[in-house]
C-alpha cells in the first residue's frame, strides 16, 4: 500500500544524495536541457488562438528530463476548475470563486484528489491550476480563478488542494507569484505597495501553499517594485526560498515570463516555460562568458532533479497501485463536482421568501429569460478552459426538476414579449450575468500590445449587469415583481438598478458541468443554498477601491474588499460572507480558551428551522487596534457543517496566535498586538485579552 507523505519537504529532502549524484555527472548541457521547455512559441500560440486542430494543452506539455538518468521530464497539465487536456474526458469542476464559497476545506482537498487522477491519467505529474492570486478590484477579468478577497481564505482553501494533488505524488504549482491582479496590462504593469501590506495581504496565502509543501511556483508576468516577477531576485531568492524555506523548483509564466536570460537565472527561475527563447543555447552562452554563474546552474539542476525523483518514485507506485493508465471512468469526480455547485451557489435576497418555488407541477408555467440560460457557460476561455463530456446548464438543471410544468425558454430581446410570458407565468426565472467575452483572461488576437483582445480581460467598463439584461429585467418589473435573477460571473456584479424589480437573487457564479442540476435542486428546495460570498458586492463602482486597468504603475494599498469598506464606514449592498439559507441557525455560548501559541474558540450551531441544510460558520476576530492601525475584523476561521431541524452542534475552531500578528514595519517583523480582541461568530460574540 502507498502510504501518504505527510511533509513534502522532507521527503523529497531524501533525496538530496541520490540528486546530487546524477548532477555532479552531467555536462552543462545536459543542467541547461534540464531547464528548457521543449514547445515552439509558434505552436503554443496557434493553439491558444485556436489555430489548429489542437487547443492549448490539449496533451502534457513537457520541459526539461534526461532519460539516461531516469529523470522523467515535467509534463505540465494546466487547469485551475479541471484538467484541459483533450476533449469529453475530464471533468469541470466549477471556478475557483465558487469553490471559496463553499468554505469547506474538506471537499477542496477531495476536488484536489480528483484532478490529480485526472492529471496522471492524462499522462501529465505536473499541475498548473493552483492560482492564489488575490483579487485587489473586482473587476479583475481572473477574478473566477482565486477563492475571494481575503488572504486568509486564500491560504486555507489553497492549501488543501495543494495537499490533495500531491496526495497521488503530482507536483502542485501555485501561481502566479506575485501581485498578479490586473489581465488587461499584466505584461507592462508595475505594482507597488508597502512592507507591512506585503506581508500582511499579498504574500501570506502563498506562504501557506509553500507550508502545505507545494513543488513548484509559477512566476507572474507583472513587475514588482521595478522588476519583473520571472527577474525578480527579492521575490525568488529572499521570500520564496530564504525566508519561506522553499524547496521546489520555479518555473516562469508562459511565453512572456521572462526577458532577461542573465537576470532570470540569477534572480532563481529554474525551468523557462513552456519553450527555450531565453535559456537553451542564450543561457549557455551567458554561463561560458561568466554573465551567469556555473553555480545557479548547478543548484538550479538540483532543485529540478532532486523534485522530479521524489514525486517521480511515488507516482510510479501509485500509478502501479491504483492501475490510472486504464482508468477513465470519473463518476465520483463529478459527484463532487456537483456537491461543490450544491454547496458554493449562494442566495443573496429572498423577499417574502419567494424561494423555493413550489410551482412545477401540471398545469403551471414556468418561464426562463436570458441568453445565457441555454449556455454552457463555464466561465473563461483562456488557459483554465475544460472541454468535459457534457454540460448541465440552467435550462436542462431547472427542467429536470418540473414534474409536468411547462418551462417556456426565451433569450429575452423583445421587451414587449419577455411582458407577454411574464404575466402568463406562474413563476419567472432570469438567467443574467458575464461569460467568457466578459472576463477571464486577457487573449490578444496577435502578440502585438495594442492588439484588440479577442474575449476575457478586466471588465473596464465597470462590473454591473450590462444594459440589455438591465432593460429585459425592467420590462419583467412592469408585470410582476417577484422574478428570480440568477447571476453568472466570477465576482461581484453590481445589482443596484434591478434590486427593486426581482423578488430573489441567486449568485451561481460559473458552477461547472453539473451547475445546472444543483440551482434547480435550490431553486426547487430539493436541498437549501448555503454558499457564501467570498467577496464583497457594492452598491456602486465609487464605493471600490480604486484602480486605474490601463496604469504601467499601480500602487496597492493595504485595504480592500470588505476590510476597504470597514475601514472607511462604506456599507456595502451584499457584505463579504453573506448568504442566505432557507432555514435559520443560531450560534450562542461561544468562548474562548488561550494557550501560549493558540486561541481555541466555541460555539453552539442549532438548526432552529425546518429544513435539513448545511452552512459555513466564519469567525471573525476583532484585533484592538489600540497602538497601531489595524483593520476592524478579519477572517481567522470557518467550519462546515451539516444540521436537521432542531439539531444542534459545537463548533470548535483551533486558530494560532501567529494568525492575529500584524507586520511592524521599524522593527522588521510580525508582532502580536496586546490588548482586547473580540471573537464572532454568527451573533455570537465575546471578547479575549492578550496580555
Amino acid at each position: 500500500m502507498v502510504l501518504p507523505i505527510e511533509n513534502w519537504k522532507e521527503y523529497r529532502q531524501t533525496y538530496q544524495k541520490m540528486a546530487q549524484e546524477i548532477v555532479d555527472k552531467l555536462s552543462l548541457d545536459e543542467k541547461i536541457a534540464l531547464m528548457s521547455g521543449h514547445l515552439t512559441k509558434e505552436e503554443i500560440r496557434s493553439q491558444i488562438l485556436n489555430k489548429k486542430k489542437t487547443h492549448y494543452n490539449e496533451k502534457p506539455y513537457w520541459a526539461g528530463g534526461l532519460a539516461k538518468y531516469n529523470i522523467m521530464p515535467v509534463l505540465f497539465v494546466d487547469g485551475s476548475r479541471g484538467v484541459v487536456c483533450e476533449k469529453g474526458v475530464y471533468t469541470g469542476f466549477p471556478v475557483v470563486s465558487l469553490r471559496g464559497a463553499t468554505f469547506d476545506r474538506e471537499l477542496e482537498e477531495k476536488i484536489g484528489r480528483a484532478m490529480a487522477t485526472e492529471v496522471l491519467c492524462a499522462g501529465g505529474n505536473f499541475f498548473g491550476g493552483i492560482c492564489l492570486n488575490l483579487p485587489y478590484h473586482p473587476g479583475w477579468g481572473r477574478s473566477q480563478e482565486s477563492y475571494g478577497e481575503d488572504t486568509f481564505l486564500i491560504g486555507e482553501m489553497g492549501a488543501c488542494l495543494v495537499r490533495g494533488i500531491q496526495s497521488l505524488g503530482v507536483i502542485a504549482c501555485i501561481k502566479h507569484f506575485a501581485f498578479n491582479s490586473m489581465e488587461n496590462n499584466r505584461l507592462s504593469v508595475n505594482i507597488s505597495c508597502d512592507k507591512r501590506t506585503e506581508q500582511e495581504v499579498f504574500l501570506p496565502h502563498f506562504k501557506k501553499c509553500i507550508l502545505a509543501g507545494a513543488g513548484a511556483v509559477m512566476t507572474a508576468y507583472n513587475s514588482y517594485l521595478g522588476k519583473m516577477c520571472g527577474e525578480n531576485d527579492y521575490l525568488i531568492q529572499e521570500v520564496l526560498r530564504k525566508q519561506w524555506g522553499f524547496d521546489g523548483f520555479v518555473i516562469s509564466d508562459f511565453t512572456w515570463g521572462i526577458k532577461d536570460t542573465v537576470k532570470s537565472a540569477r534572480a532563481g527561475v529554474d525551468i523557462e516555460m513552456p519553450h527555450t527563447l531565453y535559456y537553451g543555447e542564450a543561457l549557455k552562452k551567458a554561463v561560458n562568458e561568466g554573465a551567469v554563474g556555473l553555480d545557479d546552474i548547478k543548484e538550479a539542476a538540483l532543485r529540478i532533479v532532486r523534485t522530479m525523483l521524489a514525486h517521480g518514485d511515488y507516482i510510479l507506485r501509485v500509478r502501479k497501485e491504483k492501475k490510472l493508465n486504464k482508468k477513465r471512468d470519473f463518476k465520483e469526480h463529478i459527484e463532487l463536482a456537483l456537491e461543490c455547485a450544491r454547496e458554493g451557489i449562494t442566495l443573496l435576497e429572498n423577499k417574502n421568501k419567494i424561494l423555493p418555488l413550489t410551482c412545477k407541477g401540471k398545469g403551471k408555467t414556468i418561464v426562463l429569460l436570458g441568453a445565457l440560460a441555454e449556455e454552457d457557460n463555464l466561465g473563461d476561455h483562456g488557459s483554465s478552459r475544460t472541454y468535459p463530456p457534457y454540460v448541465i446548464h440552467s435550462e436542462r438543471g431547472i427542467w429536470q426538476q418540473l414534474s409536468g410544468a411547462q418551462l417556456v425558454i426565451y433569450s429575452g430581446e423583445s421587451k414587449a414579449h419577455c411582458k407577454r410570458l411574464a404575466r402568463e407565468a406562474d413563476a419567472v426565472i432570469i438567467i443574467a450575468g458575464n461569460s467568457y467575452l466578459d472576463e477571464g483572461e486577457h487573449i490578444k488576437a496577435d502578440d502585438s500590445s495594442t492588439a484588440e483582445h479577442m474575449h476575457g480581460g478586466d471588465r473596464i467598463e465597470g462590473i454591473s449587469l450590462p444594459k440589455k439584461q438591465v432593460e429585459m429585467i425592467e420590462a419583467v418589473s412592469e408585470i410582476r415583481k417577484d422574478a428570480i435573477l440568477v447571476l453568472t460571473g466570477g465576482s461581484a456584479i453590481i445589482v443596484e438598478d434591478v434590486l427593486e424589480k426581482v423578488g430573489a437573487i441567486l449568485m451561481q457564479f460559473y458552477p461547472g458541468m453539473e451547475g445546472g442540476r444543483a440551482l434547480g435542486e435550490i431553486l426547487f428546495g430539493k436541498i437549501s443554498p448555503s454558499g457564501r460570498l467570498p467577496f464583497s458586492i457594492p452598491k456602486k463602482e465609487e464605493d471600490l477601491v480604486p484602480i486605474d486597468w490601463a496604469a504601467n504603475v499601480q500602487h496597492y494599498q493595504r485595504y480592500q474588499g470588505y476590510r476597504y469598506f470597514d475601514k472607511k464606514g462604506i456599507e456595502p449592498r451584499y457584505d463579504f460572507g453573506h448568504g442566505l439559507s432557507y432555514t435559520e441557525f443560531s450560534y450562542t455560548d461561544i468562548l474562548c480558551k488561550q494557550t501560549e501559541t493558540m486561541l481555541k474558540i466555541s460555539v453552539t450551531v442549532k438548526n432552529i428551522g425546518d429544513m435539513f441544510s448545511s452552512q459555513s460558520a466564519l469567525l471573525f476576530i476583532y484585533p484592538p487596534g489600540n497602538c497601531v492601525d489595524r483593520e476592524k475584523r478579519l477572517l481567522k476561521g470557518f467550519c462546515r457543517f451539516c444540521l436537521a431541524p432542531g439539531e444542534e452542534y459545537q463548533i470548535k475552531i483551533s486558530l494560532s496566535l501567529q494568525e492575529l500578528m500584524y507586520y511592524d514595519e521599524k522593527q522588521a517583523c510580525m508582532c502580536l498586538e496586546k490588548g482586547w480582541y473580540g471573537a464572532e461568530i454568527g451573533e455570537s460574540f465575546c471578547r479575549f485579552k492578550i496580555k
